[in-house]
């Protein structure tokens, strides 16, 4: 049974309205994933659907008495409310009545069909009752009970993931029919996102979602929706056939393209001949090639990727950091305890943990940026570090996106040559009446692209990214990886996005609890198979609200002298060995290597496989004498 309907609605300004004869009809029970690029109009999509903007034509129907709850994009800072009155006045005139006051801006509306005859009311209509208000009020608590917060918490006091989890309790108190979330995973931690997904699974009656987090959308989503030039496409099938799809249609359609750009060329030569094409029984003709010529200006190109490039900058040293036995704490509450890593050129190291367990105080440790209250922390040579953060306190918002590439400047020196920053930023996407717009009235995808095109426009061997994956559309997060993981220089990458940690880093950093940070071998999914926990205390198996800690790891035993000159003089072997690995490689894949005597070549081959098995025993002795 359909519970909305959209009919050829059109939305938009310009020549090329964002959304153009959309047709859409959302199924009692389905869970949607609608995906497009940034600024392709999915926000706008939603606020048609909960009726919070009228479509400039077309027809949307809702099923009677429908109830709609939304989770926007950005979360609300103002209110001096607690949590309780945040949910409450989600309520409206009800909500208002519970708390007494209206305190919170911005309530999460519950929207209802223009044309149906009466609407459900989600409370008895006895509201202005005490027994109403006894009703209103167990349904508030029940929701904050699920969602694990503190009622009398005061909401601007909050991080920004748990602001995130009490405007969607309020979404959710409503016991809505329709649920719009829009990107709900921004600002909340690997946990809460798990609890999130599990929620939903069990909660949910039908839910229409815009997301970029790829592991989450594969584990909610039913059905996905692509939005692209104006026009939506459904799938009924999960996220990976949809890639396969989605690319077959798009090659059918560069084929078609070229079909029709083949055929207009050829009427266009045609024309040219003059009076032959003018004759009276080529009218017919001349009259095609108008209707070719009226479609070919019409057709809408498919939005291109952002071409993302490093500068590049002088090698650092082997050693990038070392930190030794670092403890730091605010307060009496222990943040960081006997935290020790070397950091080698390179790596690709990923630091995950829970909202405000201390990641971004770890990374301004790391560059030196806060003295730790014990231990030390040492950089190698060369180091040249770039740094992402998630707060995009960076970017100077009155300012414009040319102001905050050039500051001052027309133009920057990239890999040596001499580029006008709006040529820099057309590369992000921005076409150039966007460059000279200032940063407040950006999008966050768009002020994501705009952080990322002025940290690439530095030199630097050092990458250090917060949160980089917030607002980005899926396109460019893949192009994103892929330039993460060709990277020559060292990465520090903080992120709750499960898959961009799988598919970019080489070992991760973990905040256990109690200030215990550990250090593991691969990806997210690496670390959940080898961390030493028990399966209740799984984030998958976690209760809301409730982290438990994992004990701490044994003392560790003390190396002697001999193994520790072993340990500090294994990376300057590895190093040797890899270089001749390198050079080996090298002269075998020489097209004159093969014009070589058979002794020659077997002895090089017989050589590499030596240095390989080398190269393998030298880490593995690392490795183990590390854990000692």
């Amino acid at each position: 049974m359909a519970v909305i309907v959209m009919r050829d609605v059109c939305w938009g300004f310009g020549s090329a309205p964002l959304l153009e004869n959309v047709n859409l009809q959302i199924e009692k029970g389905q869970r949607i994933c609608l995906l497009g690029r940034n600024g392709a109009g999915k926000s706008s999509l939603l606020k048609l659907l909960c009726n919070a903007i009228p479509p400039d034509s077309g027809d949307i129907w809702r099923q009677q008495g429908i109830t709609i709850a939304a989770l926007e994009q950005e979360v609300p800072s103002e209110s001096d409310g607690t949590i309780f009155e945040t949910i409450a006045l989600g309520f409206g005139e009800k909500g208002k009545l519970l708390t007494g006051h209206n305190r919170i801006s911005k309530p999460i509306e519950t929207e209802t069909s223009r044309n149906h005859l009466q609407k459900r009311d989600p409370m008895p209509q006895v509201m202005n009752t005490d027994g109403g208000l006894t009703v209103l009020k167990k349904t508030i608590e029940n929701a904050l009970s699920r969602t694990g917060l503190d009622p009398e918490s005061r909401f601007s006091d909050l991080s920004a993931g748990m602001k995130r989890r009490a405007i969607f309790a309020r979404a959710l108190a409503q016991e809505p029919d329709l649920l719009l979330l829009d990107e709900p995973t921004n600002h909340l931690d690997i946990d809460a996102i798990i609890w999130m997904e599990e929620y939903i699974l069990r909660y949910a009656k039908t839910l229409l979602f815009v997301s970029h987090d790829r592991a989450f959308l594969k584990r909610i989503a039913t059905r996905i929706i692509e939005l692209d030039r104006g026009r939506l496409t459904s799938y009924d099938c999960d996220y990976d056939t949809y890639l396969k799809r989605r690319e077959a249609a798009f090659e059918a359609e560069e084929q078609q393209n070229r079909v029709f750009d083949k055929k207009l060329s050829r009427e266009e030569v045609w024309i040219r001949q003059g009076v032959k094409a003018r004759r009276t029984r080529n009218e017919g003709r001349v009259r095609a090639l108008q209707k070719l010529r009226a479609e070919a200006r019409s057709r809408r190109t498919k939005t291109g990727n952002v071409r993302l490039e490093l500068q590049q900058a002088e090698r650092s040293g082997r050693l990038v950091i070392e930190a030794e036995e670092v403890n730091h704490s605010y307060g009496q509450t222990p943040v960081i305890r006997g935290f020790s890593t070397s950091i080698m050129r390179g790596d690709k190291v990923g630091i995950i943990g829970p909202n405000g367990a201390g990641k971004t105080t770890l990374l301004s440790i790391l560059l030196k940026e806060i003295t730790p209250d014990n231990g030390t922390v040492r950089h190698g040579t060369q180091l040249q570090a770039a740094y992402f953060d998630q707060l995009r306190a960076q970017l100077d918002e009155r300012k414009t996106a040319v102001q905050n590439i050039g500051e001052g400047n027309d133009f920057i020196i990239f890999n040596g040559q001499r580029r006008h920053v709006i040529s820099h930023l057309q590369d992000f996407l921005f076409p150039p009446e966007r460059c000279r717009l200032p940063v407040h009235v950006l999008s966050g995808g768009e002020r994501n692209r705009l952080l990322l095109a002025r940290l690439f426009a530095k030199p630097a061997n050092l990458l250090v990214l917060d949160e980089p994956t917030n607002d980005l559309d899926a396109e460019t997060l893949e192009l994103l990886e892929e330039l993460l993981f060709d990277y020559n220089g060292t990465l520090l990458l903080v992120s709750h996005d499960r898959a961009f940690l799988n598919n970019v880093v080489t070992s991760t950093i973990v905040f256990e609890g109690r200030g215990i940070v550990t250090e593991y071998a691969g990806g997210y999914d690496d670390w959940l198979l080898q961390r030493p926990v028990s399966a209740d205390t799984r984030p998958e198996k976690k209760e809301a609200g409730k982290v438990r800690s994992p004990p701490p790891p044994p003392k560790a035993k003390k190396l002697g002298f001999n193994e520790s000159r072993e340990l500090s003089e294994l990376p300057r072997r590895i190093d040797e060995l890899e270089s001749e690995q390198k050079a080996l490689h090298a002269a075998m894949s020489d097209p004159f290597f093969y014009k070589k005597s058979k002794e020659e070549m077997a002895a090089l081959q017989k050589r590499l496989a030596e240095v390989e098995q080398a190269i393998e025993a030298n880490y593995l002795r690392w490795e183990t004498l590390e854990s000692l």
